[in-house]
């Protein structure tokens, strides 16, 4: 009786109980043209109920997403492969895709009867206004009779994702960032005393490049000796992003989260393109650590395409996790919300001396409710930004007037005047 309310439409339970009636009058009454009716009414709902259930709607649906990680309003185009595993011909049916709220409407289409052990594919293409990984799936399917009195559903799985990157601000005035102890790379002592082009030498190998023997060597030792050139090394950065629900304010692409989210993207490609070795922190609860750790742009940007609001133990994770990669020095980077004392005084700390510490600290009050509903952390934004300037930090607060590029120029600026 379940499966009859459910597959019946409104127009075929208006059939199945005029048939009905009708049947159990024209029995009552001896009118036989009335039986007659209500029989005929009876039997196209039950028709249609056979027509519908007659195929099993085992089907197979495969998703490619091209491009699978796009920019903020880049748009992506989903094939959507759709095979037939029944030995029987499907129906005509209606399908609609399951996608998220962000991706826009719902695609829907129709897909033509396919034989058995067949594949029709459909496209339709996808963009999102916010970055985020957004989910595919699964396809609904349904199938009408003839008459439009019975309709039968399906969920076939499947998901596929699109990761929509964050937006990537220009950025001024962050090569003279680089200032300070903390290198990567391959002999840096060599390229701070010659520069970039230094060349050391070395043994003769078998497989040597014979043009590159360095002959007043090999005079001087009596054995052959051949240059090999030096990378340069890399200055070294480490970029930690905040996302604890009690330091962000706001929601959606108003919100400090998306603020600070933009800028540590904007940061981490101004960095990479400042010839800096780049390692970015984030809090991950999947990972046993507690922390995503990732030293290339691409990573770095999937990272923060997935961060989303956490807890204060992310954050904690994240600074205990910096402190191996700072110990050698380089420039400390800090985006997110006000600290209590113990974790402001904790990333203090992680800034070497001669190295440079920069840190932009959202005040969630400024971009509306704290996010999650939780209180901001004790002190507020100025308490922060005072700590962590008391310990040689260039840092400064942030609010929903301040764009992430202006608010990025206005910190380092100092340093450009001369500031410690």
């Amino acid at each position: 009786m379940d499966l009859l309310r459910r597959t019946l439409t409104t127009r075929g339970a208006s059939f199945l109980g005029c048939g009905t009636v009708l049947v159990a009058a024209g029995v009552l009454l001896g009118q036989h043209d009335v039986t007659r009716i209500g029989v005929l009414l009876l039997a196209l709902t039950a028709g249609s109920l056979v027509l519908v259930r007659r195929h099993g709607l085992r089907l197979e649906v495969t998703r490619s997403v091209e491009p699978g990680r796009v920019a903020i309003d880049q748009r992506s185009v989903v094939t959507l492969r759709v095979r037939n595993l029944e030995p029987s011909p499907t129906p005509v049916l209606m399908a609609e895709e399951g996608i998220d709220y962000a991706l826009g409407d719902r695609p829907r289409f129709v897909i033509a009867s396919m034989r058995g052990g067949t594949t029709q594919e459909v496209q339709y293409s996808v963009r999102s206004h916010t970055r985020g990984v957004h989910h595919l799936g699964p396809l609904r399917v349904r199938v009408r009779d003839p008459f439009g009195l019975t309709l039968r559903t399906a969920a076939v799985s499947g998901h596929a994702e699109v990761v929509v990157l964050p937006r990537v601000l220009p950025l001024t005035a962050g090569r003279s960032l680089g200032r300070g102890i903390g290198s990567e790379g391959s002999i840096p002592h060599m390229v701070a005393l010659h520069g970039e082009d230094d060349q050391t030498i070395r043994e003769y190998r078998d497989g040597d490049d014979l043009r590159r023997i360095h002959w007043p060597a090999t005079a001087r030792t009596g054995e052959l000796m051949v240059r090999q050139e030096d990378r340069p090394a890399k200055r070294r950065a480490v970029v930690l992003v905040d996302s604890r629900a009690a330091g962000h304010g706001g929601s959606g692409r108003s919100g400090s989260l998306e603020w600070a989210v933009t800028l540590a993207a904007s940061v981490l490609v101004h960095l990479v393109d400042g010839a800096h070795a780049v390692h970015l922190l984030t809090a991950d609860p999947g990972d046993d650590t507690g922390v995503r750790h990732d030293d290339t742009v691409d990573g770095g940007l999937d990272a923060l395409a997935r961060v989303g609001l956490g807890t204060d133990d992310g954050t904690r994770a994240v600074l205990h996790a910096a402190s191996g990669l700072t110990g050698q020095g380089g420039l400390v980077v800090y985006v997110g919300g006000p600290l209590s004392d113990d974790d402001a005084h904790t990333l203090a700390a992680l800034r070497q001396p001669g190295s440079t510490g920069v840190a932009l600290v959202v005040d969630p009050t400024r971009f509306g409710r704290t996010a999650g509903g939780e209180r901001p952390s004790e002190g507020g934004a100025a308490a922060t930004v005072a700590t962590l300037q008391g310990s040689g930090w260039l840092a400064s607060a942030a609010d929903a007037g301040t764009g992430p590029a202006e608010a990025w120029s206005g910190a380092v600026s100092t340093t450009l005047a001369g500031a410690r």
